[in-house]
């Protein structure tokens, strides 16, 4: 008869372990990758809305550069809002990239 229990015992026992791995694989894995791929989502999602943002402005100075200077860009310095816009554009990606490198180094030091 103890035979019996024992038999009824063990199938729970691997059930409860199933349900127990299932528990502790949901709990250590697939939460903290649901939170890393919305922290990316959400980053992804704002580094578009930036740089369609910056992307606006710089064809607005391109166009008050051209409109509000009067004669002052015509002729052989038509081209010359479009190097001023594309040098302030190179200030924005380089003060980017130093925010973005100096948070990093921020965070390796801490």
């Amino acid at each position: 008869m103890p035979e019996a229990k024992q038999d009824a015992g063990i199938p729970q026992l691997v059930t409860e372990l199933w349900e127990m791995v299932v528990a502790y694989f949901k709990q250590e894995a697939v939460e903290p990758l649901k939170a890393l791929l919305r922290f990316v989502a959400y980053g992804v999602a704002g580094g578009i809305c930036a740089s369609i943002g910056v992307v606006v402005l710089l064809v607005g100075v391109l166009r008050l550069l051209q409109t509000e200077t009067g004669s002052t860009f015509h002729g052989h310095l038509t081209p010359l809002p479009y190097v001023i816009t594309l040098a302030t554009g190179m200030v924005v990606i380089a003060l980017a990239a130093r925010a973005i490198v100096s948070g990093a180094t921020r965070k390796a030091g801490s």
